[in-house]
């Protein structure tokens, strides 16, 4: 008896353990149902978007090495979450939290773009006339015959030869005061392209926009900003200057080591470009004022005309949105076909990213501590969580396109803002082929004429100008690079009266003078024979490599090429050995191991490293001539000649010096 008591004792255990465990998972399924359920519906409940979140932001911290990170989440004009995760000082332990500060860095032009709509509110700015009326007798110069506007300013286009020449950052700002008035006439460039043509990530084009919110209402920036955007928004840990009692609540600032870096300042100090500070707290109330059409506590801070512009998106490249009056939209895959403007943001070792969804009244915001892109990372699971792609996107119709038909895409273009990027396109049965440091080689399908797309679906467009030539293109996968900009083609047949067709040097002078890096020396006559100074090197150098005057950057570069170099003058005329170091200083190459070179002539000991490293990896002009056993001549003490120039600074930063296809 006692045994059939056990074994039904056994089986009841058993049957309850199946119950028990179907129950379970029962209910198991039912949760992830509701939790699914809850995420299809957006971000709405705490605890759900915590439980996306939290191991979300502990993965990615990781890979990215961040040390810390605000997270904020609103919706339908509430808070739903606000919190922080790592370290503000992780060497202190000082958790991050909702007030931890941050430098936004460029989330700051959206305030800009802001404050310069509550300008033409009040009737004090028009968006269309030349910006020159609004900026107290400060000139711009302007190559294009046509004005530049506050429109363009604040939708990226004002088409500046160096959109970034204004952006000067530095410990050494920090405590300063530099004004705008003193500052921008000192570091003005020059417009180039015929404003509203092409999009150019632009940091002038904003600090040329808060100049004139300042000169239009008689308040200095910051000051406006405190008393019109930060103080009705009860933004009370905002600020555009660094100051002291909001700097004890900063982040510290780390690089990608994770090794801490000094906190830079601005200059000017006010930078409506990119200088506010602010908290996840602070910043929630900003994007709840962007998603309640300009209003806040039942105060309007802006028109809802206003703000639809900002919302709006307003320069295209074909059928890519690019950007609106203020925001952005790179990534444009990850919105899922939500309609998305975006804002991100980066000062040395801190990163911000604001992401609006107007029609759903949705919005997040996070700050972190280093360069990383983690907050790309954090946008595309946010958006596949909470608003992933309803309908399968059908596969393109490709069109045929024939070699004669690709001829007018060929050519070699320079990207608008980062010059030092190009990019050769040629064909290759039946394909664009593009072609890039950056991007690697990739064949592009004709989907329509002027637009294309890549093996990995991302879109190229075209643009003509109004004679129908092609004369820009834009890449969504060199966006999602950061190298956020159209690129134009140059002009790659240039007649130089004294450089035969039959020179082998003709197509590394016609780069560099595409690319406005060495040009005539005199009317048509470019003197390919004749010698230059040292001087005259490395500014041409300089070009070529793509540097331009950031942050005082130039100065740096100027001792970084000249570094183990005796007796350099910038009037005296260059030698080879001279002109091979100097590259070798920018390069920093490796000998290539398989190519053993070895120098036959007479080098100085401070210049045979550079010379060797630079032939063995083929940067060399054609008059010297490497041997089978890999043993060459380079005449180190001789002179250089303008063509030797130009061979050497195309090969070692051009883009190879593709021939293009005709």
């Amino acid at each position: 008896m006692k045994k059939v008591i056990q074994k039904m004792s056994l089986v009841v255990f058993l049957l309850s353990t199946t119950l028990i465990s179907a129950c379970t998972q029962s209910l198991g399924a039912v949760e992830s149902t509701q939790t699914a359920s809850i995420a299809a519906q957006g971000p709405v409940d705490a605890k759900e978007i915590e439980a996306f979140a939290d191991p979300l932001f502990a993965e990615k911290m990781k890979e990215y090495n961040v040390a810390g990170s605000s997270f904020v989440v609103v919706r339908d004009g509430k808070v739903i979450v606000n919190k922080g995760y790592g370290f503000a000082d992780k060497e202190k332990k000082i958790p991050v939290d909702k007030d931890t500060v941050f430098q936004i860095g460029s989330v700051t032009k959206t305030f800009t773009a802001l404050a310069a709509m509550q300008q033409v509110d009040a009737g004090k700015i028009d968006l269309h006339r030349n910006i020159e009326e609004y900026l107290g007798g400060l000139k711009i110069p302007n190559k294009t015959g046509k004005p530049v506007t506050m429109y363009d300013l604040l939708t990226y286009t004002p088409g500046f030869e160096l959109p970034d020449e204004t952006t000067f950052t530095g410990p050494q700002y920090i405590g300063q005061d530099i004004s705008m008035d003193e500052f921008l006439p000192k570091h003005m460039p020059t417009i180039i392209r015929p404003p509203g043509e092409a999009y150019t990530y632009d940091n002038t084009g904003f600090l040329l926009a808060g100049y004139a919110v300042e000169k239009a209402s008689g308040i200095p920036f910051a000051q406006y900003m405190d008393e019109k955007v930060f103080k009705p928004l009860g933004m009370a840990s905002t600020s555009v200057r660094l100051k002291p009692e909001l700097m004890k609540r900063m982040a510290a600032n780390y690089d990608l080591n994770g090794e801490h870096r000094p906190l830079e300042g601005h200059a000017p100090t006010d930078g409506p470009q990119g200088s506010i500070i602010s908290t996840a707290e602070d910043m929630a109330k900003y994007m709840i004022m962007q998603l309640q059409n300009g209003k806040f506590d039942g105060k309007e801070i802006v028109s809802q005309k206003s703000l639809d512009l900002m919302h709006t998106h307003q320069i295209f490249a074909d059928d890519i949105p690019i950007t609106t009056v203020g925001f952005e939209n790179y990534f444009p895959e990850y919105a899922n076909g939500q309609h998305v403007v975006l804002k991100g943001g980066n000062m040395p070792g801190h990163s911000s990213l604001m992401v609006l969804i107007p029609e759903h009244k949705t919005g997040f915001f996070m700050s972190y501590n280093n360069d990383s892109m983690v907050s790309a990372d954090i946008y595309k699971e946010f958006m596949d969580h909470y608003f992933p792609e309803t309908e399968k996107k059908a596969e393109p119709v490709y069109m045929p396109l024939s070699e004669a038909d690709a001829q007018k895409y060929f050519g070699l273009y320079q990207n608008t803002r980062a010059y030092w990027t190009r990019t050769s396109i040629t064909y290759e049965n039946g394909s664009l082929v593009l072609e890039g440091e950056a991007t690697g080689k990739q064949k592009l399908r004709m989907i329509r004429p002027l637009l294309f797309v890549d093996e990995a679906g991302e879109k190229v467009a075209f643009k003509e100008d109004k004679n129908g030539n092609v004369k820009y293109f834009y890449y969504t996968a060199m966006n999602g690079l950061s190298l956020v900009a159209h690129s134009q083609k140059m002009e790659m047949e240039k007649t130089y009266s004294d450089v035969p067709n039959t020179s082998s040097y003709k197509t590394h002078i016609n780069n560099l003078s595409a690319l406005s890096i060495m040009g005539a020396k005199s009317g048509s006559k470019f003197d390919p024979t004749g010698t230059m100074t040292q001087g005259e090197f490395a500014d041409a150098l300089i070009k070529a490599e793509g540097h331009y005057v950031m942050a005082g950057s130039e100065d740096g570069l100027r001792q970084q090429l000249a570094a183990g170099i005796p007796n350099l003058n910038p009037s005296t005329p260059i030698t080879r050995q001279v002109a091979a170091a100097m590259i070798q200083n920018l390069k920093q190459l490796e000998p290539v191991a398989t190519s053993k070179v070895t120098l036959q002539d007479t080098a100085d000991a401070w210049a045979k490293d550079a010379i060797t490293a630079l032939v063995s990896q083929g940067i060399v002009d054609p008059d010297t001539k490497v041997n089978a056993d890999g043993s060459f001549t380079f005449r180190a003490k001789d002179l250089l000649k303008r063509q030797e120039a130009s061979a050497l600074l195309d090969l070692a930063f051009g883009y190879y010096s593709l021939p293009i296809k005709r």
